[in-house]
């Protein structure tokens, strides 16, 4: 449903400014365009009337796969960039560091990876996206370049969780989720190929969302059956019980059977641009509008809108590119919404938790 312009004026609520006491590092010229949009007053137990947006960090190539990393009483915030080719490391008390470099280091860097634009530029997409963890803590990243899953060990060195279906290789690992039993969900897109969904390297000729159990790799649905898009974003609900993915403009809800495969897909939410999403402690499903202007949707587990976080949209050139590509729950009582926005990342803090990143 889009509600009328008037609906929304009523409900738009400007956020005011970062304070000094908070420990992210603001740049006051880009938070003044942030608002909520209120659809439905369900929304006021999960975001504050007062909510504002902090900016973690701005000048990045393209964000993407924000986790966070709980570690005694403190943590840290991990995120990729697409286009630097690193993982990056944020800390609550403004400090930001490389986390992990050369997330493809293989030997044909000049070949690998699509061209994608960000702003005004044309870029390629090199380093990690989709990050989470597993039942011990250790990372999880979906590397397209490499066209693998990757899990980091506690001593520094990569895993090759799956790389191949049917002895074909993935055309470029997008999202990965972590259940609570060990199972895994990624999604595959395209953008591991230089020539993207034309390139003369692609060995499946379609995009599947896959499920890796017992070191077993199993096609658990595609997108052969949908007009459009790619599987991309990948969530489970807080229970388990069910599997979100993005394909194109649809989000598909998919019951996950007792092998923890899936069944029973249905349409979710049929909207205007998506990529990741997450799901939160009551099922709220937070989903992201992609390369388009920032928003995070914010929809209740039957389905009903929420509300919507606009991101600022800061004029002038150079030109920024402000989006939404992900969004991960984070700090130690996990209220915090961290969204990945192409040239930025940014926190708002919320009401009501959100979830584990590995179930």
């Amino acid at each position: 449903m889009k509600p009328t312009p008037f609906f929304l004026l009523a409900l738009i609520v400007g956020c005011s400014q970062q304070s000094p006491s908070q420990q992210a590092s603001a740049s006051p010229a880009d938070t003044p365009g942030f608002a909520v949009i209120r659809l439905d007053p369900a929304l006021d137990a999960i975001v504050p009337a007062d909510a504002s947006l902090d900016v973690i960090g701005d000048r990045f190539g393209l964000t993407e796969g924000p986790v966070w990393v709980q570690e005694g009483a403190n943590g840290y915030l991990l995120f990729s960039d697409l286009i630097a080719n690193v993982i990056y490391k944020w800390t609550p008390d403004g400090q930001l560091s490389a986390f992990l470099e050369n997330i493809y280091d293989g030997p044909d860097i000049l070949n690998v990876g699509q061209q994608t634009r960000r702003g005004r530029m044309n870029v390629i997409i090199i380093g990690s996206n989709g990050l989470t963890l597993d039942r011990e803590g250790r990372l999880i990243a979906a590397s397209p370049a490499s066209r693998a899953v990757f899990r980091l060990e506690k001593n520094g060195t990569r895993t090759v969780v799956a790389d191949r279906f049917e002895g074909k290789r993935f055309n470029g690992p997008n999202d990965v989720v972590v259940k609570s039993n060990g199972s895994m969900y990624f999604t595959d897109g395209n953008s591991g190929l230089r020539g993207g969904v034309n390139s003369p390297l692609r060995e499946i000729p379609f995009n599947g969302f896959y499920l890796v159990r017992n070191g077993q790799v199993t096609l658990v649905g595609s997108n052969k059956d949908f007009k459009e898009g790619f599987p991309n974003g990948i969530a489970l609900s807080p229970d388990e019980k069910h599997l979100y993915v993005t394909i194109g403009r649809k989000i598909m809800r998919y019951d996950v059977q007792a092998d923890d495969t899936v069944a029973n897909g249905i349409e979710f939410l049929d909207v205007e641009g998506n990529d990741g999403l997450k799901v939160d402690a009551q099922g709220n499903v937070f989903s992201t509008t992609g390369a388009g202007p920032g928003e995070v949707r914010i929809t209740s587990s039957a389905g009903k809108r929420l509300g919507t976080l606009k991101l600022p949209q800061p004029a002038g050139e150079p030109r920024d590119q402000i989006c939404a590509t992900n969004v991960g729950f984070g700090d130690a009582d996990g209220r915090s919404l961290y969204i990945t926005a192409c040239t930025h990342v940014y926190r708002v803090r919320l009401n009501s938790p959100g979830g584990k990143p590995n179930g």
